[in-house]
């Protein structure tokens, strides 16, 4: 098996410990009741999930061996309503370089179809950590004052309304 193919075997197992990761940050904020934050984190969850699946097909179409490795145990417990989502966005951002690394090596292993496959991984790692950073611009100021204004951030975006710019100052009495 060629050092790209361990390397995409490894990232299997990093992407269904993101998943784990979501569905831990998600039963959190189900445990707070703050559906909106546990609903888009129960979504990222699946799409972590995805992300292996992907991995694995990849491989499947390659003749390339599949192993599933284990993983850790996610972080279950957190001091307040912004630290799940600070974890979320280093997550992201450790993905991307992970990502990145893989494609050095498809890169330096002549492998110019791996490469290519990995370049949708690329610009979606780009949205996740740009999403993510809004996200937690929001749940900062959101917990300052009303964690509900968080909620009502997701809402918007999940219904497709342009959510209010993340790095704005709230506006007059505390709305987003």
């Amino acid at each position: 098996m060629s050092r790209f193919h361990d390397a995409v075997n490894e990232q299997i197992g990093r992407e269904f410990g993101a998943s784990q990761q979501y569905v831990a940050i998600a039963v959190h904020y189900d445990g707070e009741t703050l559906a909106q934050l546990a609903a888009h984190f129960y979504r990222q969850a699946v799409e972590e999930r995805n992300h292996a699946m992907m991995l694995v097909q990849y491989l499947l179409d390659s003749g390339a061996a599949v192993t599933i490795p284990g993983v850790a145990a996610p972080k279950t417990e957190f001091g307040d309503a912004v630290e799940p989502v600070s974890l979320a966005l280093q997550q992201e951002k450790q993905v991307t370089e992970q990502i990145a690394r893989l494609a050095t090596i498809a890169r330096e292993e002549g492998d110019l179809v791996g490469e290519q496959f990995l370049h949708w991984f690329l610009q979606e790692q780009r949205e996740e950590v740009s999403s993510m950073s809004a996200l937690l611009a929001v749940v900062r100021r959101a917990s300052e004052s009303n964690l509900l204004l968080a909620e009502e951030y997701l809402a918007r975006v999940q219904v497709g309304e342009q959510p209010p710019d993340a790095s704005a100052p709230p506006a007059a009495g505390g709305a987003l």
